[in-house]
């Protein structure tokens, strides 16, 4: 261990013995960190393999509690085990995912780049695949709202309820 690691180890921080962050503070709905006797919500297990249609149905009902980094989570888990050729569709829908976070906590410049970083990674891969709408998604109607929210982002430089902007994975609701 180095010597900085073995002083922030002292200092009590969340560190494990190489130094690393082990992430054990509460955390908000937008996975800001909470102090150490704060209630927060349930974090998002890493790690876990599911199905494309449960990592699909799991990230829109985090998406719809207002929770898109925890729906960043889901989607880095399918980035992560899935098929070497649906990997950028997943890292793509992570961004889409990590912009909305950004952009919820008042951050605009770091959520309209990963908004429109998102929105090209996945329209990208639809071309490459020649796929619209995978596991039930609407990419096009996902790859338009991710690009109209990075235009309010940037034109109001302002927060934006999670909630209210969250994306319909499987295209707009009737």
């Amino acid at each position: 261990m180095s010597d900085a690691s073995e002083a922030r180890a002292r200092r009590g921080r969340d560190r494990d013995t190489e130094g690393r962050a082990r992430n054990a503070r509460p955390r908000d709905g937008l996975g800001r960190p909470l102090p150490y006797d704060a209630q927060g919500v349930a974090r998002q297990p890493e790690g876990v393999l599911r199905t494309p249609d449960d990592s699909v149905a799991e990230a829109q009902a985090l998406l719809d509690a207002g929770k898109p980094f925890h729906a960043h989570e889901v989607f880095e888990d399918a980035w992560k085990s899935g098929p070497e050729g649906e990997r950028p569709l997943w890292r793509g829908l992570a961004q889409l995912a990590v912009g909305l976070t950004h952009a919820a906590r008042g951050n605009a410049t770091g959520g309209t780049r990963l908004l429109r970083r998102g929105a090209t990674a996945v329209e990208d891969w639809a071309a490459q695949s020649g796929q619209s709408r995978p596991y039930g998604m609407s990419l096009a109607e996902l790859i338009s709202w991710a690009r109209e929210l990075a235009a309010v982002v940037e034109r109001d430089a302002a927060k934006v309820d999670a909630r209210e902007w969250a994306p319909r994975l499987y295209g707009r609701r009737p």
